[in-house]
């Protein structure tokens, strides 16, 4: 009986030992995720203009610039106009399921020969082509937005964080939804105000935009179709094709807009 007992008792502890062992492999295997600083704070290194009417990496008229630590869309420089240049800077990387949060706010400059609904609008672009693949004259990626809006009119609600759809298509409410833009439930703020933005994206499936903490817009499915983009090359316009991951880019379209914090984290 006693050796009985004590075969038992070792048994006992070589299986808490084993047990204990899993426990530490696991949380090795499975570490937390940790944010990501995007921005350096100083420079682009890391970012890739890609703007219409010019090739990938050509920074026209220093459009995207650090000042005081943010990205900022600046169009002192553009002298001879506005020319439909619209741009956008791509992070080196491509994410699938990631949290990304940021913050913005518009400034006082717009391009008056620059078309009526970029006035205080701007947006930030995710599961989009890779930069090198947007042909020159490409005017917009293939992609889907997070949209950021301002007052345009006083007393005339206008929503940020909203959904816009450049080449993709996204289900709505269990629906494939034919709108290019859908609005979400944020309030609206003025143009000189600063918005903090999360965007959850969980592959091709959920998609979640938070506006100052709110969840203001869920919507699932975003995969290539639709229209809006133009002169693309046609092997990255596979209509139906499930987005499961993708390049993020600041966008850039007439308006002046500052962005700052910018933060990411893989789910």
């Amino acid at each position: 009986m006693f050796r009985k007992a004590l075969i038992a008792s070792l048994l006992g502890s070589i299986l808490v030992s084993c047990n204990s062992e899993k426990t530490e492999i696991q949380e090795v295997q499975e570490p937390k995720a940790e944010w990501i600083d995007m921005f350096n704070g100083e420079n682009l290194e890391n970012w890739t203009p890609k703007i219409y009417h010019h090739e990938a990496g050509d920074n026209y008229q220093n459009t995207f610039r650090v000042v005081d630590g943010a990205i900022e869309v600046n169009y002192d420089d553009y002298n001879e106009g506005f020319n439909d240049r619209y741009g956008h800077l791509f992070y080196k990387k491509p994410f699938s399921a990631f949290h990304m949060t940021w913050e913005y706010r518009f400034t006082d400059q717009w391009l008056e020969d620059a078309a009526s609904y970029t006035y205080r609008n701007s947006g930030v672009m995710f599961h989009s082509q890779a930069p090198e693949t947007i042909l020159k004259e490409q005017d917009w990626p293939i992609s889907v937005e997070w949209q950021m809006l301002s007052e345009e009119e006083e007393g005339v609600p206008r929503p940020t964080g909203n959904m816009c759809s450049p080449g993709t298509d996204v289900f709505f409410k269990g629906e494939k939804d034919p709108r290019h833009c859908i609005n979400s439930t944020s309030p609206t703020f003025k143009w000189d105000e600063w918005v903090k933005a999360d965007l959850i994206v969980f592959g091709d499936s959920l998609v979640i935009h938070m506006v100052n903490g709110d969840t203001v817009l869920q919507y699932t499915k975003p995969q290539i179709g639709g229209g809006v983009a133009n002169n693309f090359d046609p092997q990255y316009k596979v209509d139906g094709q499930a987005l499961t991951e993708g390049y993020i880019g600041l966008q850039s379209e007439g308006q002046g807009v500052i962005f700052k914090n910018l933060k990411i984290k893989e789910l």
